[in-house]
């Protein structure tokens, strides 16, 4: 009887094994995110670098003209006037051109969380949906080997009561038989 039960026992245990595939997903998942997000952040700044450098050869060709040799005082008045001008211009230029960089890398940003948030969602609904799964039938199989193991033991106690009901009225018959043949013996005696 014991031994059934340290069986069942164990047989209860093993229906728990770690499944590591739970954590390997989550791993997966993680990844893939963090590879999106620096692609994501890698392409916003190689557009920032070439706006930045755009802009840095844009200002060295006016400054370049500004600097050069001029044949009238006034018109190096004039050169630094335009220079400045141009740059005000670019400059508004130049950090609209960064402005979108900055919002496209938000919006992605934004949707790949959105849709990271999404996934896990679904991840966890069916890891939820598995382990109920798993431990409906874990419960089912052990309320049968429960079952089968009361079964066994009621068996077990029946056949023990049915054998002990069979010495008892074997030893109830042997004393009623002795009983008998000592009164005949008895009754005998005293005729």
């Amino acid at each position: 009887m014991n031994q059934d039960f340290s069986k069942m026992m164990q047989d209860m245990m093993g229906a728990f094994p770690m499944d590591t595939s739970a954590m390997q997903d989550a791993f997966k998942t993680q990844a893939a995110l963090a590879e999106r997000l620096s692609r994501v952040a890698l392409d916003a700044a190689e557009q920032s670098t070439e706006i930045s450098s755009a802009w840095t050869k844009d200002t060295l060709g006016k400054v370049r003209e500004a600097t050069s040799l001029k044949d009238e005082p006034a018109d190096y008045t004039k050169a630094m006037t335009d220079l400045a001008s141009a740059q005000a211009e670019t400059t508004a230029e130049t950090m609209a051109r960064f402005a979108e960089v900055a919002k496209k890398l938000q919006m992605e940003t934004v949707e790949l969380m959105l849709s990271a948030g999404k996934e896990m969602a679904e991840d966890t609904a069916e890891q939820t949906r598995a382990a109920t799964e798993r431990s409906r039938q874990v419960a089912s199989d052990m309320a049968g080997k429960t079952q089968e193991a009361v079964t066994k033991m009621a068996e077990q106690g029946r056949q023990a009561t049915t054998a002990a009901a069979a010495k008892s009225a074997t030893a109830t018959t042997k004393t009623a038989d002795a009983g008998a043949a000592a009164t005949r013996k008895t009754a005998a005696a005293t005729k």
